[in-house]
């Protein structure tokens, strides 16, 4: 393997995590990061070396998941949608009862916010990429990245201290 083969590989639990993030369910999680690591793989000439791989790829990730929304949108009006199938919870069987409650209050709390406060949520807060990087992966100037993530925190921490939960 290259060194941007490597690159990916070393990213994949990130693309996992944000991906987990954008589409609410651990199966279409995995089909989005397989596809954007296709898409990476077969586009790897737009790459420019020197700059953040993981910034590149969740950009990728995120108008993939842009397009897909747009389709299942479209065809959600031909066909009837499916049931919705409740996300599935992680092994927490070594976590104490309480930690685990926080856990899934917080995976809860996150899921419920808008989906542009999600993202700046995901790419700053849990992924650790700068306002600048979350920014040009949303595609947005950093101001706007800013106040979503703003918003965001303050959702959490209000629909947190209701339930009881530290934020």
């Amino acid at each position: 393997m290259d060194e941007f083969q490597t690159g990916l590989v070393d990213l994949l639990p990130r693309l996992r995590r944000f991906a987990r993030v954008l589409v609410r369910s651990d199966a279409d999680a995995h089909d989005l990061v397989q596809e954007t690591v296709e898409r990476a793989l077969a586009r790897r000439g737009g790459f420019r070396p020197g700059t953040r791989l993981d910034s590149w790829a969740f950009t990728i990730m995120r108008r993939i998941f842009i397009d897909q929304t747009r389709s299942n949108a479209r065809w959600a009006r031909v066909v009837a949608p499916a049931d919705d199938l409740t996300p599935g919870v992680a092994d927490t069987a070594l976590a104490g009862e309480d930690l685990r409650a926080d856990a899934l209050a917080v995976r809860d709390a996150i899921q419920a916010l808008p989906d542009d406060q999600r993202l700046a949520v995901a790419l700053v807060l849990i992924d650790g990429l700068s306002y600048a990087e979350a920014a040009q992966v949303m595609g947005v100037p950093a101001g706007t990245l800013t106040s979503r993530l703003v918003r965001g925190r303050q959702t959490l921490i209000q629909t947190l201290a209701e339930q009881g939960v530290s934020a």
